[in-house]
């Protein structure tokens, strides 16, 4: 049987960024647009914010690319950091938003950067769960002793699939089942982020990656599909199966790494909405106190929101050495993923 369960000796967390994209956008503003089809479906003005708890959430400006902005925050990472880009043998691109089809993003951002030719690059993609993916790749590089550093980039764009969204809503010929399908959508924010991992050995004062732990519940793909200008969601019965998958994933990595409120200092959950992140609070058992709440200003920010709000929780000095941080998210598929480590 596979094990679900990695564990890590030699990995560290040693750099952390985050981009911010500069551009806000009210759930007002949005239902301004389609407000003739919340009209005819009888719906109240306000009805986005008060279903979501978004308030806002971020675009980049028009032509930002997801390489361009995941290079910004590598490169915000980089300015601080005491590891040499000439030293980085991996670079993972996690973000659901691509440049292109082909080439990879992370050939564009490992051009940007100037790694090494020797460096491997590559994209992984599993939904809203590909950072962790891509950080449990690199800490298997490291561990095995393949690499001694590894980057793990993300840029997401929001600005493209909300405004083909809000055309296609804004349309007077459609239907009730293409709204509720598509209203999930408008709940996307952007923003990048990158972290860099290392050989212990190789850093002074990184903060040990100690495992990871996946689970899939993949009789549920059809729950959420989207391409680059259109999403479909069926909200209810997503809702219901990720919030069983993650209880189920939640119990094992407890059981693995010895979890507990009293022994996590700060859980980073990826966030969709204020029904979803609530419920998964309650059904966990989490302290709410410890789980930093990103999606009322920035919405659901894909794959990136969960590292987001990790090193938004550091800048604002909520960590101290030898915290617990357990990092954790549902991506579409369904798949599951917690990472633990000690800050």
């Amino acid at each position: 049987m596979p094990n679900p369960v990695q564990r890590y000796e030699q990995v560290v967390v040693s750099g952390l960024a985050h981009v911010d994209a500069p551009v806000r956008v009210t759930s007002a503003e949005l239902e301004e647009q389609i407000a003739p089809t919340l009209a005819r479906f009888g719906l109240s003005s306000g009805t986005l914010e008060s279903l979501s708890g978004i308030v806002e959430r971020r675009m980049w400006e028009p032509g930002a690319t997801p390489s361009s902005v995941s290079t910004e925050a590598a490169r915000r990472l980089l300015a601080t950091s005491p590891v040499d880009v000439s030293d980085i043998g991996a670079l993972v691109n996690t973000s659901v938003d691509r440049d292109f089809v082909e080439p990879s993003t992370a050939c564009i951002v490992h051009a940007n950067l100037g790694l090494p030719p020797e460096a491997i690059n590559f994209d992984v993609g599993n939904a809203c769960l590909g950072f962790l993916n891509g950080m449990a790749l690199v800490a298997g590089m490291i561990e095995r002793g393949d690499v001694d550093h590894g980057l793990v980039v993300d840029g997401e764009g929001s600005r493209f699939v909300t405004e083909a969204t809000i055309a296609r809503l804004a349309d007077p010929a459609v239907d009730k089942r293409t709204f509720r399908e598509s209203i999930a959508t408008l709940t996307l924010g952007s923003g990048s982020a990158a972290m860099l991992l290392s050989r212990a050995d190789m850093v002074e004062g990184g903060h040990p990656f100690r495992g990871f732990i996946s689970r899939a519940a993949t009789q549920h793909h059809e729950l959420c599909r989207g391409q680059f200008d259109d999403m479909r969601t069926d909200t209810r019965r997503l809702l219901s199966a990720g919030i069983t998958l993650a209880r189920d994933s939640y119990k094992e990595a407890v059981e693995a790494f010895d979890l507990s409120n009293e022994a996590v200092a700060l859980y980073a959950i990826h966030q969709v909405s204020r029904v979803h992140s609530r419920q998964v609070v309650e059904t966990l058992g989490l302290d709410p106190d410890k789980v930093p709440l990103l999606y009322p200003n920035f919405g659901n920010i894909g794959p990136a929101g969960l590292v987001i709000t990790l090193s938004k929780a550091v800048e604002a000095g909520r960590l101290t050495a030898g915290d617990r941080v357990a990092m954790m998210g549902v991506g579409s598929g369904l798949n599951a993923g917690l990472a633990d480590i000690e800050w």
